[in-house]
């Protein structure tokens, strides 16, 4: 096994962050960053895009 360790960036500053089990926050640098992220999730600045069924689709199984 490999004992090189994975480096990415944080989501929401770009900040290095090794992924190990001592990365407290991971993917995130930060409980900062973390709760930055979940603002932006808790107030829709972020949205999973979706298609909205008719009420006609959503009856047959669509």
């Amino acid at each position: 096994m490999s004992d090189s360790v994975r480096v990415v960036a944080c989501p929401t500053c770009r900040a290095p962050v090794r992924w190990e089990p001592q990365s407290q926050f991971r993917p995130f640098c930060s409980k900062r960053c973390r709760l930055i992220d979940l603002g932006e999730w808790a107030t829709e600045s972020y949205r999973v895009p979706a298609q909205e069924e008719s009420p006609s689709e959503a009856s047959r199984g669509e």
